[in-house]
């Protein structure tokens, strides 16, 4: 086991801090005014990883940390030496099986670009009829008549089931896949923008077995994904300095297209360090 002085851990502990601060402390404080943000506190909001539980840095299993009196007792830490205990790591095989199963059945896949980042269209698809609302309190840029349009106008192609379950009852029959719970490794392809941002989910529940370098790698991607995909949405964001996208143009349906190929060329090398960690963990276990 490599053994980490003080003198080498704090460092890389408080540096990992202030990287997450950039994005953790705006959040802070506008939780703290009760303002709510649609687009920079999803990643707060959807995920259940909390800023605190982010801004903590961990060495990953096989590194042991000296005067880390303060790691002692936390969950996954054996106290002498402080270090992510083996017992703990083999509590987690289940877990770190059912993601290696999920991430290399992705990886496999070639990435598909014909969504269009419909799928938060379909989020609200005659919402004012059924009554159900939209799950953001901005006005819809379209208007509902014109984003009901552009739903019955296009073919639905989500295979994300994340997304598919926020689905209105109407829009639900619409979609060309009817994803479930259990369909993940069955459906998930990485030209889909939440499975880029559920590797940020992966990341931490494999957390503190894996590098917060690599969990921070994660968060900032989805941190960027996430701006597309709400520029890409019906919503009317411009007051919040969001230019919309328009996916129901050619223009914009071709401006979504190379960004999300540019996102999945930046989540493969992702993908492929999650998968060396949940294989090394493995071998350990």
């Amino acid at each position: 086991m490599k053994v980490l002085p003080a003198a080498e851990w704090r460092p890389l502990a408080d540096a990992h801090a202030t990287r997450v601060d950039e994005f953790v402390e705006p959040h802070l404080a506008r939780r703290a005014d009760k303002v709510k943000h649609p687009v920079h506190d999803f990643l707060f909001t959807y995920y259940s990883q909390r800023p605190a539980q982010l801004r903590r840095w961990h060495p990953g299993f096989g590194v042991a940390l000296e005067d880390a009196a303060d790691y002692a007792d936390l969950k996954g830490y054996s106290p002498d030496p402080v270090a992510v205990s083996s017992s703990y790591l083999a509590s987690q095989r289940p877990l770190i099986t059912q993601l290696h199963t999920l991430l290399t059945a992705t990886a496999g896949r070639a990435p598909q670009f014909g969504c269009f980042g419909l799928h938060e269209w379909a989020m609200v698809h005659r919402a004012s009829q059924s009554g159900s609302g939209t799950r953001h309190d901005w006005p819809l840029r379209l208007g509902q008549q014109g984003t009901d349009a552009v739903v019955e106008s296009h073919r639905i192609a989500c295979s994300h089931f994340d997304a598919f379950r926020f689905f209105t009852p109407s829009a639900r029959p619409l979609n060309t896949l009817q994803p479930g719970r259990d369909d993940r490794a069955e459906l998930e392809q990485p030209g889909c923008l939440h499975a880029g941002m559920d590797l940020y989910k992966h990341a931490f529940r494999l957390t503190p077995m894996v590098p917060s370098e690599l969990v921070a790698d994660c968060f900032e991607l989805a941190r960027d994904i996430r701006v597309l995909d709400m520029r890409a949405a019906p919503y009317d964001l411009a007051d919040l300095g969001f230019e919309p996208v328009t996916i129901e143009t050619a223009e914009g349906k071709a401006a979504y297209v190379e960004a999300q190929r540019g996102f999945a060329e930046r989540g493969a090398p992702l993908r492929a360090r999650l998968i060396a960690e949940c294989e090394r963990l493995l071998a350990s276990a």
